[in-house]
């Protein structure tokens, strides 16, 4: 069916952030840094260091946290997969498409981060880009149905 995952959510509240340095990276980590159970993280490119730190400390105050990337970052002259999985977080690669191409942060099951921003250095300074950060229960648990559903053919990086 074409409306399969169609949803009329009502009372939403978004904020909307653009780059170049329009905050995004900022906000991305106040939401992590506000986090209280879980983080789902499904990156296309990821090498922001604020983030990937922000991520770290969060796991260590308790906060579950797993992680699928791309497959462009076993190959990427960097790539915050190494830092994430040498810092014990469970980071996985999804390999099963062309492209992995989403940029998606799950907190909580009701915060979800998502828009064309990859969580990088060069969208924040560089790329025009986008980032929507909703608080929806009903649309958070859409997302996390998908990114269940990549986690099942992504296998675990252990690191260079």
């Amino acid at each position: 069916m074409f409306l399969k995952n169609f949803l009329i959510i009502i009372n939403v509240v978004a904020a909307v952030y653009f780059s170049p340095n329009g905050g995004c990276t900022d906000a991305i980590v106040n939401e992590i840094n506000n986090a209280k159970a879980e983080i789902l993280v499904q990156a296309y490119s990821f090498t922001s260091k604020p983030i990937a730190e922000a991520l770290v400390k969060a796991k260590k105050s308790g906060i579950k946290i797993e992680i699928i990337l791309d497959k462009s970052n076993l190959s990427a002259k960097y790539s915050s997969a190494d830092f994430t999985a040498h810092m014990g977080l469970p980071t996985y690669i999804d390999s099963d498409h062309t492209i992995a191409h989403n940029k998606i942060i799950i907190i909580d099951g009701e915060t979800l981060i998502t828009g064309s921003f990859n969580f990088s250095k060069a969208a924040e300074e560089h790329n025009a880009e986008n980032l929507l950060i909703l608080k929806s229960k009903e649309l958070a648990q859409t997302y996390i149905k998908n990114w269940n559903n990549h986690k099942l053919h992504s296998e675990q990086y252990k690191g260079r």
